[in-house]
């Protein structure tokens, strides 16, 4: 496991910034394991690993998987 002093982590104000998707979509990305699982600090405060959000990016980069637009036909 890496030391808990190397990692850097972000409130759900600089995640926002990072990964402009709502609230919603990321508890549904992170309940179907599509996104790294945020850390529970208190009962009042959650954080994510800033090194797995980028993994993440990184990985949906290189996946090279569109979204599909509204009104388009693809098969």
């Amino acid at each position: 496991m890496q030391a808990l002093h190397s990692k850097t982590l972000i409130n759900r104000k600089r995640l926002s910034e990072i990964i402009p998707l709502s609230t919603r979509t990321i508890y549904n990305l992170e309940q179907r394991g599509e996104f790294p699982r945020r850390i529970v600090l208190t009962s009042r405060s959650i954080a994510w690993d800033l090194s797995e959000v980028v993994e993440w990016i990184e990985a949906r980069r290189a996946s090279g998987v569109q979204a599909a637009r509204p009104g388009d036909e693809r098969s």
